[in-house]
């Protein structure tokens, strides 16, 4: 992914993966599309590590502060989007 969304929620009352899931819902409704990727800092994940959390890949990354989630669109994907848009 070389664009994405940063969201800040450092709301720890609420899981991770709800605050993924509250990311990715304003990601959609901003860019009209559903993202398949998020990136979290490991301390942010508090031991909890989903895999997936409503369609989108969570991965760790040191290079995402804490209590930001980084999501996009996985590049693969991203360059069929943009290739049918060209077309």
């Amino acid at each position: 992914m070389d664009i994405g969304m940063l969201w800040f929620d450092s709301n720890q009352q609420q899981d991770v993966s709800a605050r993924i899931k509250k990311a990715s819902t304003y990601y959609r409704s901003k860019y009209g599309r559903k993202p398949d990727l998020c990136y979290v800092h490991p301390s942010t994940l508090c031991g909890e590590i989903p895999k997936e959390v409503d369609g989108l890949k969570v991965l760790m990354s040191q290079t995402v502060l804490p209590n930001h989630f980084w999501l996009g669109i996985e590049k693969a994907e991203a360059s069929k989007v943009h290739s049918k848009v060209a077309a």
